[in-house]
């Protein structure tokens, strides 16, 4: 059968490009491939993508600031990023960036296929965005979130890029505030019971999205940790 998902593959190496574009094939999905920044941008321009494989260590630019870029200007189409490097601050820093998975080498063509997935069954469980005014715009504090855009801004005009997980789980917040919401309501309301990989912490969410949104960690103000209860956000939310 037939699978609609089209990939964009980026990496430098025209080995590893074929291998993980003939196991996409394989599988069904429909695959592009790019070497570098320059050629990624190219089929981003000409054509719909749903999901990036995106290569750490490329000849020009490099996979963070690649996948930072993209966040920065509004793109929410997820990336995946390949790392061959064993150090885990790599990988932090890549879902910092606003990646939404990482995959280290040498990796398993089950794995990375899985890891696909699940980013995109979950990417595709997101209610779609309605047109026009009816998009709501989220305000807490100095803080506003665009849904239209799926776009972080401070009241100092700087946009802090999301992954989707981290876009996912604060939307939950926002839409039910100053709500004791349970580690099992947070997966349910944020992304379901079809969580990647890495989302298998909410703690790990929560303590990711504090950090950019400026809440303390040792005495959060925002999203506060209801003990043997789960969290609350605190703020009062309006909606536009």
């Amino acid at each position: 059968m037939r699978n609609s998902s089209h990939i964009l593959v980026v990496d430098d190496h025209q080995e590893i490009r074929t291998l993980i574009g003939r196991l996409l094939e394989k599988d069904g999905y429909r695959v592009s491939t790019a070497a570098d920044g320059k050629e990624m941008r190219r089929v981003l321009d000409e054509r719909r993508v749903d999901l990036i494989v995106l290569d750490l260590m490329l000849p020009d630019e490099d996979g963070l600031t690649l996948c930072r870029n993209l966040r920065a200007g509004s793109s929410s189409v997820p990336v995946i990023i390949l790392t061959a490097k064993g150090d885990g601050v790599d990988r932090i820093l890549g879902l910092e960036m606003g990646a939404d998975d990482y995959v280290a080498k040498p990796f398993s063509g089950r794995e990375l296929v899985a890891r696909i997935k699940a980013v995109l069954r979950r990417t595709h469980a997101l209610p779609p965005i309605p047109g026009g005014s009816a998009v709501p715009v989220y305000r807490f504090g100095l803080w506003m979130l665009d849904t239209g855009k799926r776009e972080l801004e401070s009241d100092a005009d700087i946009v802090v890029p999301l992954s989707t997980g981290e876009y996912n789980l604060l939307l939950a917040f926002l839409q039910h505030p100053q709500r004791v919401l349970t580690r099992d309501q947070l997966l349910d309301l944020a992304k379901g019971r079809s969580a990647a990989p890495f989302d298998r912490s909410v703690d790990l969410q929560v303590s990711r999205l504090r950090r950019k949104i400026g809440d303390e960690a040792k005495d959060p103000k925002i999203i506060k940790t209801v003990w043997g209860g789960g969290y609350i956000f605190t703020p009062k939310v309006t909606c536009e």
